[in-house]
Protein backbone atom coordinates (compact mmCIF):
# COMPACT_ATOMS: atom_id res chain seq x y z
CA UNK A 1 0.00 0.00 0.00
CA UNK A 2 1.25 3.66 -1.04
CA UNK A 3 0.91 6.80 0.75
CA UNK A 4 -0.56 9.11 -1.55
CA UNK A 5 -1.73 12.79 -1.24
CA UNK A 6 -3.49 14.07 -3.84
CA UNK A 7 -2.91 17.92 -4.44
CA UNK A 8 -6.39 19.49 -6.42
CA UNK A 9 -9.86 17.63 -6.54
CA UNK A 10 -12.00 18.90 -8.72
CA UNK A 11 -13.16 16.66 -11.30
CA UNK A 12 -10.49 14.58 -12.40
CA UNK A 13 -8.64 15.21 -8.95
CA UNK A 14 -11.27 13.88 -7.57
CA UNK A 15 -11.68 10.27 -10.02
CA UNK A 16 -7.74 9.78 -8.92
CA UNK A 17 -8.14 9.98 -5.00
CA UNK A 18 -11.03 7.42 -5.22
CA UNK A 19 -10.05 5.23 -7.53
CA UNK A 20 -6.63 5.30 -5.51
CA UNK A 21 -8.48 4.18 -2.83
CA UNK A 22 -10.48 1.67 -4.12
CA UNK A 23 -7.35 0.39 -4.97
CA UNK A 24 -6.37 0.09 -1.43
CA UNK A 25 -3.63 3.38 -1.39
CA UNK A 26 -3.56 5.15 1.39
CA UNK A 27 -5.04 8.59 0.04
CA UNK A 28 -5.00 12.47 1.33
CA UNK A 29 -6.61 15.16 -0.33
CA UNK A 30 -5.51 18.76 0.01
CA UNK A 31 -7.29 21.83 -2.15
CA UNK A 32 -6.13 24.82 -1.97
CA UNK A 33 -9.02 26.35 -1.38
CA UNK A 34 -9.68 23.91 1.92
CA UNK A 35 -12.99 22.75 0.09
CA UNK A 36 -13.95 19.19 1.14
CA UNK A 37 -14.07 16.64 -1.38
CA UNK A 38 -17.08 13.54 -0.55
CA UNK A 39 -15.34 9.92 -0.22
CA UNK A 40 -11.91 11.46 0.36
CA UNK A 41 -9.85 12.10 3.78
CA UNK A 42 -9.10 15.77 3.33
CA UNK A 43 -5.94 17.75 5.27
CA UNK A 44 -5.47 21.52 5.11
CA UNK A 45 -2.45 21.82 6.01
CA UNK A 46 -0.13 21.26 2.95
CA UNK A 47 2.91 20.36 4.81
CA UNK A 48 1.19 17.54 6.74
CA UNK A 49 -0.21 15.91 3.69
CA UNK A 50 3.43 16.37 2.22
CA UNK A 51 5.11 14.61 5.46
CA UNK A 52 2.24 12.07 5.21
CA UNK A 53 3.06 11.00 1.36
CA UNK A 54 5.39 8.85 -0.26
CA UNK A 55 3.84 10.09 -3.59
CA UNK A 56 2.32 13.62 -4.64
CA UNK A 57 -0.22 13.92 -7.52
CA UNK A 58 -0.85 17.53 -8.54
CA UNK A 59 -4.23 17.65 -10.92
CA UNK A 60 -4.66 21.02 -10.88
CA UNK A 61 -6.59 24.03 -12.90
CA UNK A 62 -3.91 25.96 -15.02
CA UNK A 63 -0.39 26.91 -15.33
CA UNK A 64 -0.57 29.52 -12.35
CA UNK A 65 -1.88 26.80 -10.40
CA UNK A 66 1.03 24.26 -11.45
CA UNK A 67 3.63 26.57 -10.70
CA UNK A 68 2.17 28.06 -7.34
CA UNK A 69 1.62 24.71 -5.64
CA UNK A 70 5.05 23.12 -7.14
CA UNK A 71 6.67 26.43 -5.14
CA UNK A 72 4.82 25.72 -1.96
CA UNK A 73 6.09 22.02 -1.87
CA UNK A 74 9.43 22.77 -2.57
CA UNK A 75 9.68 24.81 0.81
CA UNK A 76 8.98 21.47 2.72
CA UNK A 77 11.05 18.14 2.89
CA UNK A 78 10.99 16.32 -0.14
CA UNK A 79 13.06 13.69 0.45
CA UNK A 80 12.62 10.29 -1.13
CA UNK A 81 9.12 11.49 -2.79
CA UNK A 82 8.16 11.47 -5.92
CA UNK A 83 5.53 14.54 -7.46
CA UNK A 84 3.82 13.54 -10.71
CA UNK A 85 2.33 16.09 -12.25
CA UNK A 86 -0.80 15.23 -14.14
CA UNK A 87 -2.57 18.64 -15.00
CA UNK A 88 -2.34 19.77 -18.58
CA UNK A 89 -0.04 22.51 -18.33
CA UNK A 90 2.82 23.56 -20.64
CA UNK A 91 5.83 21.77 -19.73
CA UNK A 92 8.26 24.29 -18.92
CA UNK A 93 6.60 24.86 -15.50
CA UNK A 94 7.94 21.54 -14.17
CA UNK A 95 11.24 21.78 -16.45
CA UNK A 96 12.32 25.06 -14.87
CA UNK A 97 11.69 23.55 -11.16
CA UNK A 98 13.27 19.84 -11.82
CA UNK A 99 16.96 20.60 -10.40
CA UNK A 100 15.10 22.00 -7.55
CA UNK A 101 13.14 19.19 -6.94
CA UNK A 102 16.28 16.60 -7.45
CA UNK A 103 18.20 18.87 -4.58
CA UNK A 104 15.81 18.02 -2.10
CA UNK A 105 16.04 14.24 -2.80
CA UNK A 106 12.84 13.85 -4.84
CA UNK A 107 11.70 12.74 -8.38
CA UNK A 108 9.53 14.23 -11.03
CA UNK A 109 7.80 13.17 -14.12
CA UNK A 110 5.08 14.96 -16.13
CA UNK A 111 2.49 12.32 -16.70
CA UNK A 112 -0.68 13.85 -18.09
CA UNK A 113 -4.01 11.60 -18.62
CA UNK A 114 -6.07 11.04 -22.00
CA UNK A 115 -8.96 10.58 -21.07
CA UNK A 116 -12.05 11.74 -18.38
CA UNK A 117 -13.09 11.37 -15.23
CA UNK A 118 -15.42 8.37 -15.92
CA UNK A 119 -12.24 6.22 -17.75
CA UNK A 120 -10.09 7.63 -14.68
CA UNK A 121 -12.50 5.67 -12.19
CA UNK A 122 -12.41 2.59 -14.13
CA UNK A 123 -9.21 2.22 -14.32
CA UNK A 124 -8.86 2.41 -18.09
CA UNK A 125 -7.61 6.12 -19.49
CA UNK A 126 -4.29 6.18 -20.43
CA UNK A 127 -1.15 8.24 -19.39
CA UNK A 128 2.34 9.52 -21.11
CA UNK A 129 4.98 9.98 -18.88
CA UNK A 130 8.03 12.19 -19.49
CA UNK A 131 11.20 11.80 -16.95
CA UNK A 132 14.08 9.59 -16.52
CA UNK A 133 14.19 5.54 -16.62
CA UNK A 134 14.41 5.19 -12.46
CA UNK A 135 11.30 8.16 -11.96
CA UNK A 136 9.01 6.60 -14.55
CA UNK A 137 9.47 3.33 -12.99
CA UNK A 138 8.31 3.92 -10.32
CA UNK A 139 5.59 6.38 -11.61
CA UNK A 140 4.01 3.63 -13.80
CA UNK A 141 3.99 1.00 -10.92
CA UNK A 142 2.01 3.68 -9.06
CA UNK A 143 -0.22 5.00 -12.28
CA UNK A 144 -1.15 1.70 -12.81
CA UNK A 145 -4.02 1.84 -10.08
CA UNK A 146 -5.86 4.14 -12.38
CA UNK A 147 -4.62 3.61 -16.16
CA UNK A 148 -4.48 0.57 -18.30
CA UNK A 149 -2.47 1.91 -20.90
CA UNK A 150 0.73 3.92 -19.83
CA UNK A 151 3.81 4.67 -21.82
CA UNK A 152 7.16 6.08 -21.01
CA UNK A 153 7.48 8.98 -24.20
CA UNK A 154 11.07 10.08 -23.33
CA UNK A 155 12.57 12.74 -21.06
CA UNK A 156 10.68 15.11 -18.91
CA UNK A 157 8.36 17.32 -20.84
CA UNK A 158 7.51 14.48 -23.07
CA UNK A 159 4.56 13.29 -21.66
CA UNK A 160 2.94 16.32 -22.43
CA UNK A 161 3.68 16.77 -26.56
CA UNK A 162 2.51 12.99 -26.70
CA UNK A 163 -0.52 13.91 -24.79
CA UNK A 164 -1.16 17.19 -27.09
CA UNK A 165 -0.45 15.08 -30.51
CA UNK A 166 -3.15 12.54 -29.36
CA UNK A 167 -5.72 14.76 -27.90
CA UNK A 168 -5.21 17.12 -30.51
CA UNK A 169 -6.01 14.32 -32.87
CA UNK A 170 -9.68 14.12 -31.10
CA UNK A 171 -10.33 17.63 -31.25
CA UNK A 172 -9.45 17.77 -35.25
CA UNK A 173 -11.55 14.92 -35.34
CA UNK A 174 -14.30 17.21 -33.97
CA UNK A 175 -13.92 20.00 -36.39
CA UNK A 176 -14.09 17.05 -38.95
CA UNK A 177 -17.52 15.93 -37.65
CA UNK A 178 -18.56 19.58 -37.04
CA UNK A 179 -17.87 20.16 -40.89
CA UNK A 180 -19.77 17.29 -42.20
CA UNK A 181 -22.89 16.91 -39.95
CA UNK A 182 -25.14 19.74 -41.81
CA UNK A 183 -24.19 17.36 -44.82
CA UNK A 184 -25.95 14.24 -43.37
CA UNK A 185 -28.97 16.75 -41.86
CA UNK A 186 -29.53 18.38 -45.60
CA UNK A 187 -29.25 14.34 -47.24
CA UNK A 188 -31.88 13.84 -44.98
CA UNK A 189 -29.35 11.06 -42.95
CA UNK A 190 -30.66 10.73 -39.23
CA UNK A 191 -28.00 11.55 -36.95
CA UNK A 192 -28.16 8.05 -35.14
CA UNK A 193 -27.50 6.78 -38.69
CA UNK A 194 -24.64 8.64 -39.64
CA UNK A 195 -23.25 8.27 -36.34
CA UNK A 196 -23.62 4.56 -35.75
CA UNK A 197 -21.72 4.05 -39.52
CA UNK A 198 -19.10 6.30 -38.82
CA UNK A 199 -18.14 4.37 -35.66
CA UNK A 200 -18.44 1.37 -36.74
CA UNK A 201 -16.03 1.47 -39.66
CA UNK A 202 -12.59 2.39 -40.50
CA UNK A 203 -13.57 6.36 -40.22
CA UNK A 204 -14.38 5.85 -36.70
CA UNK A 205 -12.80 6.49 -33.47
CA UNK A 206 -13.75 5.01 -29.91
CA UNK A 207 -13.77 8.03 -27.70
CA UNK A 208 -16.73 9.31 -30.28
CA UNK A 209 -18.44 5.26 -30.57
CA UNK A 210 -18.71 5.43 -26.91
CA UNK A 211 -20.43 9.06 -26.55
CA UNK A 212 -23.03 7.97 -29.07
CA UNK A 213 -25.60 8.33 -26.51
CA UNK A 214 -24.76 11.22 -24.99
CA UNK A 215 -24.67 12.99 -28.70
CA UNK A 216 -27.98 11.84 -29.49
CA UNK A 217 -29.68 13.10 -25.73
CA UNK A 218 -30.07 9.81 -24.30
CA UNK A 219 -27.36 10.02 -21.78
CA UNK A 220 -26.95 13.43 -20.43
CA UNK A 221 -23.59 12.36 -17.91
CA UNK A 222 -20.96 15.11 -18.76
CA UNK A 223 -17.51 12.96 -18.72
CA UNK A 224 -15.61 16.06 -19.68
CA UNK A 225 -16.94 19.50 -20.26
CA UNK A 226 -16.28 21.62 -23.77
CA UNK A 227 -15.06 24.95 -21.08
CA UNK A 228 -12.17 22.26 -20.08
CA UNK A 229 -11.44 21.12 -23.26
CA UNK A 230 -11.09 24.66 -24.69
CA UNK A 231 -8.59 25.11 -22.03
CA UNK A 232 -6.58 22.00 -23.24
CA UNK A 233 -7.12 23.84 -26.36
CA UNK A 234 -5.12 26.73 -25.39
CA UNK A 235 -2.43 24.65 -24.03
CA UNK A 236 -1.97 22.55 -26.89
CA UNK A 237 -1.35 25.51 -29.32
CA UNK A 238 1.25 26.87 -27.05
CA UNK A 239 2.90 23.54 -26.86
CA UNK A 240 2.91 23.16 -30.71
CA UNK A 241 4.20 27.35 -30.87
CA UNK A 242 7.04 26.05 -28.11
CA UNK A 243 8.17 23.82 -30.86
CA UNK A 244 8.37 26.39 -33.65
CA UNK A 245 5.21 25.07 -35.51
CA UNK A 246 1.87 25.71 -36.31
CA UNK A 247 -1.39 23.82 -36.08
CA UNK A 248 -4.15 25.72 -38.06
CA UNK A 249 -6.91 22.69 -37.69
CA UNK A 250 -6.55 22.71 -33.73
CA UNK A 251 -6.55 26.72 -34.02
CA UNK A 252 -10.09 26.04 -36.07
CA UNK A 253 -11.07 23.82 -33.97
CA UNK A 254 -10.20 25.77 -30.44
CA UNK A 255 -12.79 28.75 -32.38
CA UNK A 256 -15.48 26.03 -33.07
CA UNK A 257 -15.00 25.75 -28.67
CA UNK A 258 -15.33 29.56 -28.11
CA UNK A 259 -18.43 29.54 -30.33
CA UNK A 260 -20.07 27.36 -27.91
CA UNK A 261 -18.81 28.97 -25.00
CA UNK A 262 -20.15 31.86 -26.03
CA UNK A 263 -23.71 29.77 -26.08
CA UNK A 264 -23.26 29.22 -22.55
CA UNK A 265 -22.32 25.02 -23.56
CA UNK A 266 -19.06 25.37 -21.60
CA UNK A 267 -20.76 22.82 -18.76
CA UNK A 268 -21.48 20.65 -21.64
CA UNK A 269 -20.10 16.81 -22.76
CA UNK A 270 -18.37 17.58 -26.04
CA UNK A 271 -20.48 15.17 -27.44
CA UNK A 272 -23.07 18.36 -27.53
CA UNK A 273 -20.55 19.29 -30.10
CA UNK A 274 -21.86 16.77 -32.54
CA UNK A 275 -25.37 17.45 -31.91
CA UNK A 276 -25.18 21.22 -32.20
CA UNK A 277 -23.72 20.51 -35.82
CA UNK A 278 -25.77 19.06 -37.02
CA UNK A 279 -28.89 21.35 -35.73
CA UNK A 280 -27.83 24.22 -36.17
CA UNK A 281 -27.80 24.00 -40.19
Amino acid sequence: MERIGVLGLRRMGSAIARRMQAQGHHVLGWTRSGRAVDGVAMVSDLAKVIAQSDTLILSLLDDNAVADVLDACLAFDLSGKQIIETSTVVPTILQERIARIEDKAATAVDAPISGGPDLVAAGACGVFIGGDDTAATRAKETLSAIAGRIFHIGPLGTGLAMKTINNSMLQCYFSGLDDMMPLAKRAGIPLETAMTILSGGPAGVPMIANRIPKVLGHDTTVGFTIAAVHKDNDVFQRVVQAYGLTLPMLAAAGERQKSALAKEMGGDDPAALISWAYARD
